[in-house]
């Protein structure tokens, strides 16, 4: 450090010629600056931050040369030594964000020539505040400015044949330590919160799904979220981005008898464009004794009793396009009439009454044997691994999130048999995030040790949100949106376990990301068997809402990754919609072992919708549409290939199995183009597939063949699906 009344610059010394005489040379000097005592520059009130810290490195010179001896104040007897070559580095996290005002770097005689001070919120993403070009050794005391949690120094060229040491690494402070940032409070505007005693509860259902039941691309946002008790007489219809729970432990504490609603009246008794809104942990007790959910994609069904039966088409019975329930019990039969494919997870139903292209269950009670292809059931004993979405609810007047535990082979609800099995976590460990909150202050409260309830709105980021510490909940209400700007990649886990990320919508920006959310870096590798991240109720959107573009929508790298029930959609309506202008190459891309999805949804991608890569993966039920806009057969020639395959398996993959899954096409654009398959995969004995099925809508482009070169296609104008029972 420098003497008191000194100002803050870069300051070297010259090194000497050999290696010892610069280590005793340094040894002088630091004991003249220890018997000068701590000081700082005249009128700064600056603070030591980095003492006695967690520091980490590229790389030691060995176990004597740790990182951990350039921030334990020992400035004479120990010191970091990387290996010996070039870009090596070494980091300090502070604890906590804080402003940095200067770095001081005491060298061995083996010191950087070349290197940038950097700062981080994450550990991950990095800004360099100070660049040095012409190092010469001995003491570097740098003026920088920004804030961060982590500081770096990142070696770019040796000053000596020896790697980069230091005998001690120090961060000073201004003393304005960014504040701790609160945990809990209240959930905003948009969070409805009823009790039975709340006046008026029917019209303020009714004037919010006035605004919501056409806004299929506006920015309104809403969670009813209704507290224990028993409520008459309601007919709650749930529009765009509209959640409706309860707030109790079990389904059954939350009684409504009357109707929870979703119709078509908005489209035309068209249900294939109901999307974005969920039915949560409520009990209902229907008028006239069923139900009416008619959905499409992005709609969740979870974890409700229907004490009666469940009508899953449009009044009219018009089109619907698919959904999802889980976690449910539904006691009469669930009408499934005009729904092209759908998929029951973990339940309980009193039957079921038809089928269109392709419904499949697994682990649900009551659930229709397997009769693929006709009757059209693909239906699995047990589900492989499940974990119930995080919920809020109250425990007397606390709110609190509980997180289901992990259940292996499966069957049945979590909640019927007794008390749910999970931990409950207090309010007041999340952070509340609110619209207009910023990425950093989001990243600084994961940083903090909190978790994060989103509130319902629209977010933009200006950098990755970064979930990088083990058992992280990102749990949004009223589908939550999160949109990037500049291009930058929305959300980022860690290869840590036990991430939960569930309830949002990811909503692509105009500037091209490289990718809007990836569970786990590149090259991911720990074991999460035990503890996996789960995504659930997760959906990406490009375009539609407005130009937005994407190279690769979601990416999965952690190793027993499990995604339940997500929609990755390029937009086919809508604004900013077109060929080029809503640009998105790829849906999701698989390089994590042992992933399992279950409720996959992915459509209109200019190339590959899904992509696998990593072993032993699984998939229970798949629906895709190619994109519709392909201009013409050359757009989307694939080599020699017609078509990209909407599910690739790479020809490296040794062991990969999927159930019920289905593709469409509909080349509105230009009706004669051919996909030579909806399916490809490398024909190995543990690669497997059961209920295939592709189909023409309206002999809109055709399919030559289901998987490979295995399938009869599709033809005429029928809208009959070619399917395959089993492959290979």
């Amino acid at each position: 450090m420098l003497p008191v009344g000194t100002p803050p610059v870069f300051r070297r010394s010259t090194p000497a010629a050999r290696r010892a005489a610069a280590g005793a040379l340094v040894s002088t000097l630091i004991g003249t600056l220890l018997a000068l005592g701590p000081t700082t520059p005249a009128g700064a009130a600056e603070t030591l931050l980095s003492q006695g810290r967690t520091a980490t490195a590229s790389s030691t010179e060995g176990a004597s040369f740790a990182a951990s001896a350039a921030v334990d104040g020992n400035l004479t007897g120990t010191r970091w030594a990387s290996q010996w070559n070039d870009n090596q580095w070494f980091q300090v996290d502070l604890g906590q964000s804080a402003a940095v005002s200067r770095i001081v770097l005491t060298w061995e005689a083996a010191y950087g020539k070349a290197y940038d001070i950097q700062l981080s919120d994450n550990g991950t993403d990095w800004r360099t505040v100070r660049s040095v070009t012409a190092g010469d050794g001995g003491t570097d005391d740098l003026t920088v400015s920004g804030t961060g949690r982590y500081v770096r120094l990142q070696g770019i060229t040796r000053g000596t044949g020896y790697g980069y040491s230091l005998w001690e690494f120090q961060v000073y402070g201004g003393g304005d330590t960014v504040p701790q940032l609160p945990g809990g409070g209240d959930l905003g505007p948009n969070v409805h919160v009823i009790d039975p005693s709340t006046p008026n509860i029917q019209g303020q259902l009714d004037a919010v799904f006035q605004q919501q039941e056409s806004a299929q691309f506006g920015n309104g946002r809403h969670a009813f979220l209704f507290k224990p008790g028993t409520y008459n007489n309601l007919n709650a219809q749930i529009g765009f981005y509209t959640q409706i729970a309860g707030l109790g432990l079990k389904p059954d504490d939350t009684l409504i008898n009357g109707d929870i609603t979703v119709d078509a009246g908005w489209f035309n008794g068209n249900a294939t464009q109901n999307f974005w809104r969920s039915a949560e942990n409520l009990a209902v007790n229907p008028v006239n004794g069923t139900d009416r959910w008619a959905v499409s994609q992005a709609s969740s069904f979870r974890r409700m009793h229907v004490k009666g039966g469940l009508n899953l088409a449009p009044n009219g019975y018009g089109w619907a396009s698919g959904g999802y329930i889980a976690d449910s019990k539904i006691d009469g039969q669930v009408g499934n009439y005009s729904q092209q494919q759908w998929y029951t997870r973990d339940s309980s139903i009193g039957g079921w009454s038809n089928s269109v292209w392709n419904q499949v269950f697994s682990g649900t009670v009551g659930a229709p044997a397997t009769g693929f292809p006709e009757p059209r059931y693909t239906t699995l004993n047990n589900t492989p691994v499940s974990r119930e979405k995080p919920f809020l609810y109250l425990d007397g007047n606390e709110y609190k999130v509980f997180a289901p535990a992990l259940r292996t082979n499966a069957r049945g609800t979590t909640w019927e048999s007794g008390t749910p099995q999970g931990r409950s976590i207090p309010l007041s460990n999340f952070y509340v995030v609110k619209p207009g909150t910023s990425a950093a202050t989001i990243n600084q409260a994961v940083n903090q040790g909190l978790h994060l309830l989103f509130t319902p709105g629209v977010y933009h980021v200006d950098q990755t949100i970064q979930i990088n510490r083990a058992d992280t909940i990102v749990l949004g209400l009223g589908l939550a949106t999160i949109i990037p700007d500049n291009g930058v990649t929305a959300m980022r886990v860690g290869d840590v376990d036990g991430v939960r990320l569930a309830g949002f919508l990811i909503d692509a920006g105009p500037v091209n990301s490289t990718t809007l959310l990836e569970v786990g870096p590149q090259n991911a590798s720990a074991d999460h068997t035990a503890n996996p991240t789960t995504v659930q109720d997760v959906y990406i959107r490009i375009g539609g809402a407005g130009a937005g573009k994407a190279t690769t929508s979601m990416v999965v790298n952690n190793d027993d990754t499990i995604v339940d029930h997500t929609w990755v959609w390029r937009a086919d309506h809508g604004e900013g919609v077109g060929w080029e202008t809503n640009r998105a190459d790829y849906g999701v891309r698989v390089n994590g072992d042992d992933v399992l999805a279950t409720g996959l949804f992915v459509e209109h991608f200019n190339k590959y919708d899904v992509e696998w890569y990593g072993e032993r993966g699984r998939t229970i039920f798949f629906q895709n549409e190619k994109a519709y806009d392909a201009p013409n057969q050359a757009a989307i020639q694939n080599g020699a290939t017609k078509g990209y395959a909407a599910y690739r398996v790479d020809d490296s993959v040794n062991t990969h199995e999927g159930w019920g899954l289905g593709s469409y096409c509909y080349y509105n654009v230009d009706p004669t183009i051919r996909q030579d398959h909806g399916f490809k995969a490398p024909v190995k004995p543990g690669v497997k597939f059961h209920s295939l099925l592709t189909v023409s809508l309206g002999g809109n482009g055709q399919f030559n063949h289901v998987i490979n070169d295995t399938g009869a296609p599709t033809e005429g104008t029928a809208t009959v699906p070619s399917t395959v029972v089993s492959f290979p």
